[in-house]
């Protein structure tokens, strides 16, 4: 399994970058039904114009959970899932808190371990593999959410600021477990590794500082 987490990384990474420009919106329920009910009955889009490919593979137009007869696309049903998007993003959010704190565990693990104490080895890989199940939960939780009603709203968003940040936290999470897989065998390359780790948990913590505001 260890082996195989760089490409998960690197996947994340292309998605991320997938993502780039996307924004999101929770005035869903109520725009949809003000639509529906308007005398025109005009036509409604249930579907933004651009999703992750992730989204689209499973609710898009033609998507695997539109395979089942319970996320049929009709207005009532994205209703539904812009509950369960919500519900999502709000488990996003806490394995990205509890993520950040091993995080900042593994950091003063790690000073420890390159001071000599190698004791704590077992430690340190432990809490690694914690970091990287709690980033790639944290990530799916967003990648294979229900995709947003509205479309991309032009200017600056928060949203985008987040996303962008999110391309440069999974490359550094990429970047350090590539190096962690060499350092036993290349110790020259412990500064990259923990400065790759640092970048990582930085933005990291922008990203999720900037979400609020």
């Amino acid at each position: 399994m260890k082996k195989y987490i760089p490409y998960i990384f690197l996947f994340l990474l292309l998605v991320s970058a997938n993502s780039y420009g996307q924004n999101d919106s929770t005035k869903t329920s109520n725009n949809l039904l003000d639509e529906l009910n308007t005398p025109e009955q005009k036509k409604v889009d249930l579907l933004p114009k651009k999703m992750l490919f992730t989204q689209s593979l499973l609710w898009g137009q033609n998507g695997l959970m539109r395979k089942t007869k319970y996320f049929e696309l009709s207005p009532e049903e994205r209703i539904k899932e812009m509950k369960i998007r919500r519900q999502m993003l709000v488990y996003h959010q806490i394995t990205g808190i509890a993520t950040l704190t091993a995080m900042l565990g593994e950091g003063i693990i790690g000073m420890q371990l390159y001071n000599g104490d190698r004791k704590i080895r077992d430690l340190h890989e432990g809490v690694a593999a914690a970091v990287n199940i709690g980033y790639i939960t944290t990530a799916c939780l967003s990648f294979l959410s229900p995709p947003k009603m509205l479309d991309e709203h032009k200017g600056y968003s928060s949203i985008k600021v987040h996303k962008i940040l999110a391309f440069v936290h999974i490359a550094g999470m990429l970047a350090t477990n590539i190096l962690a897989s060499q350092v036993h065998d290349h110790p020259d390359l412990k500064p990259y590794h923990r400065d790759a780790a640092i970048v990582t948990f930085t933005a990291l913590t922008a990203s999720m500082v900037v979400i609020k505001f």
